[in-house]
């Protein structure tokens, strides 16, 4: 199916009832319950804060997939793409929905640490990160992942996170919407057929999100590190594929950036429904040019400081605040001449620009109220006022 007619009906499958960035358990609780009328909803267990964690299964194809979101829990924009694919999938009108299901058996985790997302931190409850805890398995959330990886063995893994907003497409002012990553299986980056297979679907869905989101979709870094969740996957043989939702321009609160994971998600199941998994083609996830951090949230040129102009990057610091989401401003480099992109830029030879409590003494690390240009205040949403 191609992107337009996969996007056409999105708005009708759009979960309404999940928006931003801060989405916890609470937020899915009565989703999760809606779904048992349509598919299999079981407890896995439950966290080390013991909130629970659910695996959502459907489908009746001898293709298993393996989906899991909310790993870290702070990258909340698969969660809500998930549950868009959910309500896609629940179309028993939809022709390409009714033949996935027919192929495929998929096996859901839409929030991996429940703690972590309350919390909105990467990190769970006992401060541990659970994408490097694949080895140790420390912690009840990742033994539970290990038990139903055991249980299901994959034909292909998906492990959805998101990333910051610093990541670019390659060394260009283009920002990586979308991002994609086969892990290796060990250090010397072994191109193994189980990989392969992941390059080609991940071609795929290159090929698909090119025609929306042209020149923005990037290759991260396939640096081997045993401990991470999909490295060991690909060192026990299992097809992974690492999505990373990105900054789309404008999106802070990531809905546009939603769309272009549901569309890589379908294309993905779409290609996987249709076709024997195989080494062709592989190649052309070679084309994606590698992430780079060529990106801060906002650059004001020439701003005077003790009489010299300087550069002044600012990178929001998301934090909870009274249990509301925060983005505020902070000073992240002060240069002579900043080589990052802003996504918002503003040049104060031109404008008359205030940080509204630094002044003249900006430094490092400074928190910054407010920004105001031509004495109105400016605001990228979510910016504190």
């Amino acid at each position: 199916m191609d992107t337009l007619h996969i996007l056409k009906d999105y708005l009708g499958y759009k979960e309404s009832r999940l928006h931003g960035r801060y989405i916890t358990f609470k937020d899915i609780e009565l989703l999760i319950a809606e779904l048992k009328s349509f598919c299999s909803v079981e407890l896995l267990g439950t966290s080390e804060n013991d909130l629970p964690i659910h695996l959502i299964k459907l489908g009746t194809g001898k293709k298993p997939l393996l989906f899991w979101s909310q790993m870290h829990g702070n990258e909340s924009t698969t969660t809500k793409a998930v549950f868009d694919l959910l309500h896609f999938l629940k179309d028993s009108n939809n022709q390409l929905a009714v033949q996935i299901l027919k192929e495929c058996t998929l096996y859901i985790v839409p929030m991996l640490n429940p703690d972590g997302a309350e919390a909105y931190t990467r990190i769970n409850y006992n401060k541990v990160d659970l994408n490097r805890d694949a080895q140790e398995r420390s912690q009840v959330e990742s033994k539970l992942f290990k038990a139903l990886v055991d249980k299901v063995k994959p034909l292909v893994a998906f492990n959805l996170h998101g990333q910051r907003t610093i990541f670019s497409a390659g060394q260009t002012n283009n920002s990586a919407i979308v991002s994609f990553l086969s892990p290796a299986s060990d250090q010397e980056r072994t191109i193994t057929d189980s990989r392969k297979k992941g390059m080609r679907i991940i071609a795929e869905m290159n090929k698909a999100l090119q025609t929306v989101i042209p020149n923005c979709i990037g290759r991260y870094d396939d640096g081997f590190n045993i401990n991470c969740t999909g490295d060991t996957m690909e060192d026990s043989g299992y097809t992974t594929i690492l999505f990373e939702a990105g900054h789309h321009p404008g999106d802070y609160e990531r809905e546009t950036t939603r769309k272009w994971m549901y569309l890589s998600l379908i294309t993905a199941l779409d290609f996987i429904t249709k076709n024997e998994l195989t080494i062709d083609k592989y190649e052309a996830y070679f084309d994606i040019p590698e992430n780079e951090k060529c990106f801060k949230d906002v650059i004001v040129r020439n701003f005077l400081i003790n009489n010299v102009k300087k550069d002044v990057s600012l990178q929001y610091l998301e934090t909870l605040v009274d249990g509301k989401l925060t983005f505020v401003p902070r000073v992240a480099e002060i240069s002579s001449q900043i080589s990052d992109f802003g996504h918002f830029e503003v040049d104060s030879s031109t404008s008359k620009i205030v940080f509204s409590n630094v002044l003249d003494n900006c430094k490092i690390d400074d928190i910054i109220d407010y920004l105001s240009i031509d004495d109105e205040i400016f605001s990228v949403f979510p910016i504190k006022k």
